[in-house]
């Protein structure tokens, strides 16, 4: 009954910072077109450092941008919602499993803001009648706090089939306040507006400490219980690690615009959402069959 009424509270958390991002950015969305691109890019210029492809549709002309990264994006966004409604439909009576399929469900949203602002329509909500492209939407506001809020959601998950029971305040307070915490420095951020606090590289800064106690726990879980479990969960967080470790190498080498000298197209986003498609694959069987309470 504890924890039933504890989820309750998380739940009601979570949708009341939800319909409190919707209404920030009803009123203050505008704001984040004071912040253009060091040095600013124009449409044009825009057009020639990404592919971009004019489609007509029903007489309404619209310029669909990185048309292959777009696919990779939304594929992985559509892919990561099933897994997480898949995941859900089966869990019974198993917190461990619910959660994550929240998790994955909260990632696949995420996605699916990312790749409509920095992939399929980046053209139209950045550049489209503009003098200067703007740096960024409400849609990339809307991916960064989902994307902290799976990852925290996962700490609810990893609490019921990791934790003893005596640590599962700790570990729903240091969620709450994780999610919460983040949330309000990115809408302060998103209102200023300043960069950084809307920024990848500051989200990354919340995710990774909770990765690396992921990693760390699982770790320590296996070395003493030698469970199948903790080993594939293990695997689960290297390969995040290594996944991500990719897209920065890739992305500071700039590999994009050596092989775009060429007009050939792979980002280090391409990177990122490839190495999520597979590993998405791997979350599925591991919490569908090994994950319990």
């Amino acid at each position: 009954m504890r924890d039933r009424k504890l989820e309750l509270k998380i739940f009601i958390i979570i949708i009341s910072l939800y319909i409190l991002i919707v209404i920030w950015g009803i009123l203050f969305a505008n704001r984040l077109e004071t912040l253009f691109y060091d040095p600013p890019l124009t449409p044009e210029e825009w057009c020639q450092e990404h592919p971009c492809l004019t489609l007509n549709i029903f007489g309404i002309i619209v310029t669909l941008a990185v048309p292959t990264s777009t696919f990779f994006v939304y594929l992985l966004s559509v892919e990561t919602a099933i897994v997480g409604i898949f995941i859900i439909i089966r869990s019974n009576e198993n917190k461990s499993q619910l959660w994550w399929g929240i998790a994955l469900i909260l990632w696949g949203l995420g996605t699916l803001f990312a790749g409509t602002s920095y992939q399929a329509f980046s053209y139209e909500l950045k550049c489209a009648n503009r003098t200067f492209c703007i740096w960024t939407t409400w849609f990339e506001i809307m991916y960064l706090i989902s994307s902290v809020g799976s990852i925290n959601a996962m700490v609810i998950a990893q609490k019921y089939s990791c934790l003893p029971e005596k640590y599962h305040h700790i570990a729903n307070i240091y969620a709450i306040g994780n999610f919460s915490l983040y949330s309000i420095i990115t809408l302060i951020g998103a209102y200023l507006p300043i960069r950084f606090l809307i920024s990848f590289e500051l989200m990354i800064l919340f995710l990774a400490p909770n990765i690396l106690i992921f990693l760390i726990l699982n770790s320590w879980r296996y070395v003493r219980h030698k469970k199948r479990m903790d080993r594939n969960l293990m695997v689960i967080w290297c390969s995040l690690i290594i996944i991500i470790g990719l897209y920065f190498l890739y992305y500071s080498l700039g590999i994009t615009e050596f092989f775009w000298q060429f007009g050939f197209w792979f980002s280090a986003n391409d990177i990122l959402h490839i190495g999520l498609i597979i590993w998405m694959v791997s979350i599925y069987f591991t919490v569908n069959t090994l994950i319990e309470d």
